[in-house]
């Protein structure tokens, strides 16, 4: 049997030959002792590719994301985040283990993009003096949204808003690279808005594992001591590392292609699934169908799709797809065809 065309995300694609090659060669240290020549590497090209001043690798974006919150925000204190965001809905009881922080969220008008009225009405002081907002945290590109993009403008209007309030503004990047893409800009110009960001190397990028937490030397001191509290201080990383320079190296100049892809995809199911699909919120690699009208849920066809060779995972009871560096335009096209006969069945 040939095997599965797998849209359950961008972090199942495979190392290419030339990261498993860099993986196999790769010069190391021990990380926990800030010697491993090939993780040092890969954070100072994370730092200066994002214009910040210092980089910590780590095993994943939750992590990243865990640890910025630690720094930024006090246990009983508030994060403002949209409310679809992964790091206040996936990762919430993360954040109230490790680090007592709850979430103040805010439900966009449109695909998970706040505005900074909504930040700013949000940032208002309380009152009573109960509530305390320590972080406002944006996710770019929105997941739940669809992979939705937001513009460098929207980013800054934001930041002016929090720097206002004198709170910082964390960027949740996971898909960074993406939003670039489609904004024709560099990730430093994003970065610049934001006190810290990550972004996920493991995604769009294709390394087999990873992802970077940038900011101020003083806040990567900080997050490299919470990286060994939380117990990821790693030893020889530069082995992943080196698959991590290449993504860096060679991912981002062809996430195009997954966009591409993303939209051959959206198209053909608009067709097929009438008002489940809208191809014009497809920019990135992002692709949600609303089954609610077929007269199947979404994890029978979920099922029904596995059964024809094509793997797909359900978020919000929509079925969600991503293309990735794994994913070429033939299997787009051998996924819409599982699509029509997944709906001939019985």
């Amino acid at each position: 049997m040939s095997a599965p065309i797998d849209l359950r995300s961008d972090t199942v694609s495979k190392p290419s030959e030339r990261m498993r090659r860099a993986m196999a060669t790769a010069e190391v240290g021990d990380d926990w002792y800030g010697d491993d020549p090939t993780v040092n590497l890969l954070q100072d090209r994370a730092a200066e590719l994002t214009g910040k001043e210092a980089a910590i690798y780590l095993p994943t974006g939750t992590l990243c994301n865990q640890v910025a919150l630690h720094v930024f925000v006090r246990s009983g204190h508030l994060a403002v985040c949209e409310a679809s965001a992964h790091v206040g809905r996936t990762e919430v009881s993360s954040a109230a283990a490790l680090s007592g922080a709850s979430f103040q969220y805010v439900a966009a008008a449109s695909r998970g993009l706040l505005t900074g009225a909504q930040v700013a009405a949000a940032l208002a002081p309380d009152p009573y003096d109960v509530s305390v907002v320590d972080l406002v945290a944006i996710e770019n590109t929105h997941q739940v949204g669809g992979g939705s993009v937001l513009p460098v403008l929207d980013l800054a209007e934001i930041t002016t808003v929090c720097s206002a309030a004198g709170v910082p503004l964390y960027l949740d990047g996971a898909r960074i690279f993406n939003a670039c893409t489609v904004a024709g800009v560099r990730v430093a110009d994003y970065a610049q808005y934001a006190s810290s960001m990550m972004f996920c190397l493991s995604k769009g990028l294709g390394a087999p594992i990873g992802s970077v937490l940038v900011g101020d030397v003083d806040f990567i001191r900080e997050a490299r001591r919470l990286k060994i509290l939380f117990g990821a201080a790693w030893r020889q990383a530069g082995i992943m590392a080196a698959a991590g320079l290449i993504a860096l190296a060679e991912g981002p100049g062809r996430l195009h292609e997954d966009h591409a892809n993303a939209q051959t995809l959206a198209a053909g199911l608009a067709e097929l699934l009438p008002g489940g699909v809208d191809p014009a919120a497809v920019e990135t690699n992002i692709v949600f169908a609303d089954v609610s009208g077929t007269g199947r849920n979404a994890v029978q066809w979920r099922e029904l799709l596995a059964a024809e060779g094509v793997l797909v995972t359900i978020v919000g009871g929509r079925v969600r797809m991503l293309t990735h560096v794994g994913v070429g335009a033939a299997d787009i096209g051998a996924a819409l065809e599982a699509w029509r006969r997944a709906a001939k069945a019985a």
